[in-house]
């Protein structure tokens, strides 16, 4: 096979391939190596490759199954990492200049589940800085751009991943969703992006942006792919007290299932309407009917608490967010600015995190700060926390009469580069779908559901279920991928800019 073969091919498909002998785990290493050589330049997905390091983790695969060892689905398939994950055999950065150059002298759960499961690392992908933002221009390292249309955003916080992914630098990749940072930039890029039950994958070795919601989970070019990773790295992990004790839900098998026959989907009046762009609204309106002609069974939903959801989100993310950075201190690890003997502790601190933080992780500490303070707590902090809970009951009370929820992605395609840098509330505006499932901890995914007309990018279709009961969103997403892909002649991402 070439490397062109073997980027084109999808990870359950390679992984077979590498199973079977007809090719090599250093052999699609090195083609997709050669891949981010040939096109990173123009996209930056990647803050950090080490080829020789990962073609030592594909050789060693290799041996692996040479010695009869059995081996996964994915073994000797390549994934792309996001830089939010500690890694010790490479920098961990969170995309932020206080953490430049830092190594974790551990792995964090997911990092050591993809290694059991044989898959091959081929690097650290870029990402708004800790996970705070919906576009990756928030990166101390610079921006990434999406490969449909290199003037554009690729989402985020997960840009990097899902413009890797995109990009056919990696079949696979991981992301964190803690407003809809995996969704969201799937939706943009044309991928499949799943936000597993929160509890359902482990945070431990995360550097965390608001633990209550931050919640580990795949990108994939296709709905099997994503499942097949999903179940490669989640389940119970006793080091995360928020780790559920439960078997993984079977998103593979339901993914292959590919059927929807007899069953009830929600359309959620909420998440449409004015503000929406014609084209997303479009192509959501066609992949709704197009499920009742699968044979499911299509109502409408109202969930009136979810128009509260941004600004529920907007409190409590920033909340958790000023808790959790205060550890980066100057003190114990990471970047130290002013330490020259002259200045106190309390000022040193003060010179590193103003050097150290960007202007949106700035503004959510401040944020956060306020929120948590002294005669406001019970005003801002604890109202949202209220809100959450009934958002949590629109989604018990929907549930009681649907089996899945679906919405659009996004209210739109992906916005140009800097359009909306000076205005934080347009940028926050990008997660307004997705933030409901986080509040609530259910699962959701998005799927490709076609192009919009009026700019011919990538809309996605959300699909949300109860919590454990991932296995459903991806069966509806892959019989929505299935119905689509027999109907436009293959998969939408053959049409981007930088397919092969």
């Amino acid at each position: 096979m070439t490397g062109t073969d073997l980027v084109r091919m999808g990870a359950a498909e390679l992984g077979a391939a590498i199973a079977s002998g007809a090719t090599s785990s250093v052999e699609a290493t090195e083609a997709y190596l050669d891949r981010i050589d040939g096109v990173d330049g123009d996209i930056h997905a990647f803050l950090h490759v080490d080829r020789s390091t990962a073609v030592e983790q594909a050789r060693r695969v290799d041996a692996r199954r040479a010695a009869g060892e059995e081996l996964g689905p994915l073994a000797g398939v390549p994934v792309a990492h996001k830089d939010v994950f500690s890694t010790s055999d490479m920098p961990t950065t969170a995309a932020s200049k206080i953490l430049e150059g830092w190594r974790p002298p551990f792995d964090a759960t997911v990092t050591a589940r993809l290694r059991e499961a044989g898959l091959v690392i081929l690097g650290k992908t870029n990402m708004d800085e800790f996970a705070m933002g919906s576009s990756t221009e928030n990166s101390a390292y610079g921006i990434t751009r999406n490969p449909w249309d290199l003037t554009r955003i690729p989402g985020g916080s997960s840009g990097g991943s899902s413009a890797a992914v995109a990009a056919f630098e990696a079949p696979l990749a991981t992301g964190t969703d803690t407003g809809g940072s995996i969704r969201q930039p799937a939706a943009v890029c044309g991928l499949v992006g799943a936000k597993p039950t929160y509890g359902g994958s482990s945070r431990y070795g995360l550097i965390a942006f608001a633990s209550s919601l931050d919640t580990p989970g795949p990108f994939a070019r296709n709905v099997l792919d994503a499942a097949l990773l999903h179940e490669a790295f989640s389940g119970h992990d006793p080091r995360d007290s928020t780790s559920i004790d439960a078997p993984v839900p079977p998103v593979a098998e339901a993914a292959r299932r590919a059927d929807v026959e007899g069953l009830r989907i929600g359309v959620v009046k909420e998440l449409g309407g004015e503000g929406y762009q014609p084209g997303v609204l479009q192509r959501f309106t066609e992949s709704v009917e197009l499920l009742e002609s699968l044979g499911a069974k299509v109502v409408e939903v109202s969930c009136p608490n979810f128009d509260a959801a941004l600004a529920a989100y907007y409190l409590i993310a920033p909340s958790e967010c000023s808790s959790n950075l205060a550890r980066f201190d100057a003190m114990r690890y990471g970047l130290r600015v002013g330490d020259d003997d002259s200045r106190s502790a309390e000022e040193v601190m003060s010179l590193t995190r103003a050097e150290g933080f960007g202007p949106e992780v700035k503004r959510r500490i401040i944020l956060g700060t306020y929120a948590l303070s002294s005669g406001y707590y019970d005003a801002y902090y604890g109202s949202a926390q209220q809100v959450r809970t009934l958002i949590k009951r629109d989604f018990d009370a929907a549930f009681d009469n649907v089996d899945v929820l679906v919405s659009p992605t996004t209210p739109t395609t992906a916005f140009p580069l800097g359009e909306r840098s000076d205005d934080p509330m347009a940028m926050y505006l990008a997660d307004l779908c997705t933030i409901p499932a986080n509040l609530a901890g259910n699962a959701a995914l998005s799927v490709p559901c076609g192009l919009a007309p009026e700019d011919g990018l990538p809309v996605g279709l959300q699909i949300m279920a109860p919590a454990l009961a991932d296995d459903r969103t991806y069966r509806v997403g892959a019989a929505v991928e299935a119905a689509l892909a027999d109907r436009n002649g293959g998969p939408l991402l053959s049409r981007s800019a930088y397919a092969v």
